[in-house]
């Protein structure tokens, strides 16, 4: 969120001469209380200031980390997923490079019977294409990484700890699944969506402006 240079200058004055009152505060910037209420409002609501009665004002003293923490720890990975590329496993190569360039794709995801089954990225897909393979011939379950070596997410997990799972394993997006369980017990998973890198950018410029 970006503060007004006012309220910049609130904060500059509690930090100084905290704890302050509305009416001191009004004074030295020379507004009244009235038109200082919807700046105090959002500075307290965003946890920059405390408002305690009969005291005043006073800086929190929440670092900026904390306060962008508090803004998106609520926010489900549902909230900001979106359609993935997928391809099945006979599909061939050249046509899986097709989808993801279609798709303006890092990943296309893999899926047989319906059910996730593997993942392949645009590095997978250079590697092959510099070989000496035909890539119309090769079936892209061929060079996919297989499950369970995928990473995934659910729609309830947190889009921090999705944007943590993308740096800690240095992926372009992880698919976002629904686990089903077979008549014969097998564990298998739905694909639902994909969080990308480009998800958690979108998340954030929409943060920064206030939306």
């Amino acid at each position: 969120m970006k503060l007004t240079k006012r309220q910049e200058e609130i904060i500059e004055i509690v930090k100084k001469n905290q704890p302050i009152t509305s009416e001191k505060l009004a004074e030295m910037l020379n507004v009244t209380r009235a038109a200082l209420r919807p700046d105090l409002a959002i500075l307290t609501m965003t946890g920059i200031l405390e408002a305690r009665p009969k005291v005043g004002y006073l800086y929190s003293k929440k670092s900026s980390n904390s306060l962008i923490f508090e803004a998106i720890k609520d926010i489900k990975v549902s909230e900001i997923k979106s359609k993935p590329a997928i391809v099945t496993e006979d599909t061939t190569v050249y046509d899986a490079i097709v989808q993801l360039f279609l798709n303006d794709a890092g990943t296309i995801f893999i899926v047989n019977n319906g059910y996730l089954t593997g993942a392949v990225s645009r590095k997978d897909f250079l590697k092959i294409a510099m070989g000496n393979s035909d890539i119309h011939k090769v079936p892209v379950g061929i060079i996919m990484t297989r499950m369970p070596n995928i990473i995934t997410v659910t729609d309830d997990d947190l889009a921090y700890d999705a944007a943590k799972k993308i740096i800690e394993h240095e992926v372009d997006s992880l698919p976002v699944v629904e686990k089903v369980i077979l008549d014969d017990g097998k564990e298998v998973y739905k694909i639902t969506g994909k969080v990308s890198k480009t998800n958690i950018t979108k998340l954030f410029v929409k943060l920064g402006e206030g939306r």
